[in-house]
């Protein structure tokens, strides 16, 4: 799986990386820069909507924190549900394998049985 689609913020952009848009969010970018980004906020819509939902959260010195758990419980439950869907045996130990074995000999000993009693 490609790494970056574990990153929440990775897909926004390609020309904006996190970061510019957390200083762009605590106002801690120049005047041309800010223009610059908000020029790709206007071009981009799913760039813009990340931007608006990340503006009306009350703590944005916390927005780091919440994307690095974000990005942590994003983690977590792609590995589980990796987890989940590898390879599981069919047959969990090798008396199962005996048996079915024994079970099929005694069918193939039986069939050869009942064909020598019926040709006689």
């Amino acid at each position: 799986m490609n790494p970056e689609l574990k990153n929440i913020l990775s897909q926004l952009n390609k020309d904006v990386d996190q970061e510019k848009l957390l200083q762009y969010l605590n106002s801690n970018l120049s005047a041309a820069e800010q223009h610059e980004l908000e020029t790709q906020l206007n071009e981009d819509d799913f760039l813009n909507d990340a931007a608006e939902g990340l503006s009306q959260l009350e703590h944005t010195n916390e927005l780091p924190e919440m994307v690095q758990q974000l990005n942590a419980g994003l983690k977590a439950t792609l590995n589980q549900k990796k987890k989940k869907r590898s390879r599981k045996p069919i047959f969990k130990d090798n008396w199962t394998y005996v048996t079915l074995l024994v079970i099929l000999l005694l069918a193939v000993l039986a069939f050869i049985v009942i064909r020598q009693l019926m040709l006689k």
